[in-house]
């Protein structure tokens, strides 16, 4: 029997997700205020009691990232100070999860930054979405659940008739989130392999696979400055067919990247999830089609307050 009750909380970045989680949850969102002084500080204030409860507090890290993330650091510490007995966060999009290693000398770990201030500042348990590498989960000395969008993804797709299509990695290290898709629809896989010359610019060096005479179904785990829409072309100099379809869990969606999305008549559809808010821009566009991630999310926070196991179906091993 469960004696602490369960309560929802979210930040400013996005309510909208808090709100239908805590639809689906049959329970009232809890009352917080944030506000944004005009020195640039944050001001933060939970305006209910929450001693002795279960929170779960949602956070999706929109831009401005950096005021998401203070925001986040300092309901933390509030709902610490006010005495809640469990401080789940829940972090659709994690953020700075392309920073988790050294790649050159003197180079800042920045996603271990980011786990350290979490974990430090008190919360109890994380939880995330396909996070860009899953071994950042042992940046992390507290219960940590790495969630997968991909069977929320693939079920959506099963909507279409994906006959002839391929599933294509956009490159080496996202060929087991691919494998995952292929796995589960019953497609073939294709993997870019390219290299990246920087942040936002990449060179493809060789395509792993047969995609002649097939339509591309190219995943990955995020979408931001769009170097992702450059690799079409090297799928139909290698024989693609068809209009190519985006699969992708976050939409960070940079306006450059919406702005190449809008203008490629080679690309048909962009299929993402709301663990980020869609951009106005990108609002405006008939390719995209952002599904909910709620039921998911419900359902693991449900199985969480009640103690029982989350299956392997929700969790990115």
């Amino acid at each position: 029997m469960q004696n602490h009750p369960l309560h929802i909380f979210s930040g400013s970045c996005f309510p909208e997700l808090a709100n239908e989680i805590a639809i689906y949850l049959d329970s009232p969102l809890g009352k917080a205020t944030t506000t944004f002084l005009p020195d640039s500080e944050i001001h933060v204030i939970i305006d209910e009691v929450v001693r002795g409860h279960d929170v779960y507090f949602i956070q999706s890290m929109k831009r401005p990232v950096n005021e998401a993330i203070m925001e986040l650091l300092l309901f933390i510490d509030a709902f610490r100070r006010a005495s809640a007995n469990k401080i789940n966060i829940i972090l659709p999009y994690f953020p700075y999860a392309r920073q988790e290693r050294m790649s050159k000398g003197r180079e800042s770990i920045s996603a271990r930054v980011v786990a350290d201030l979490i974990e430090r500042m008190g919360a109890s348990r994380v939880s995330f979405i396909d996070i860009h590498n899953p071994a950042i989960q042992g940046f992390f000395n507290i219960p940590v659940d790495p969630i997968s969008a991909i069977p929320v993804l693939c079920n959506h797709l099963r909507n279409y008739n994906l006959e002839n299509s391929i599933i294509v990695s956009p490159d080496v290290g996202r060929t087991a989130l691919a494998g995952k898709y292929a796995e589960n629809l019953g497609l073939p896989l294709a993997v870019i392999q390219k290299r990246r010359e920087s942040f936002t610019k990449t060179r493809t060096i060789q395509i792993i696979g047969d995609i002649s005479g097939k339509r591309p179904i190219v995943i990955d785990d995020m979408i931001a400055s769009g170097s992702i829409i450059s690799q079409v072309n090297d799928l139909y100099d290698h024989g693609a067919i068809g209009k190519t379809w985006l699969s992708i869990t976050h939409p960070i969606l940079m306006p450059q990247a919406i702005e190449s999305i809008m203008n490629d008549d080679r690309i048909e559809k962009v299929i993402v999830t709301n663990t980020l808010p869609l951009p106005k821009q990108a609002l405006a566009c008939n390719k995209f089609e952002q599904i909910s991630i709620a039921p998911l999310l419900s359902e693991i926070i449900k199985r969480m307050h009640q103690d029982e196991s989350i299956s392997n179906q929700l969790i990115l091993s």
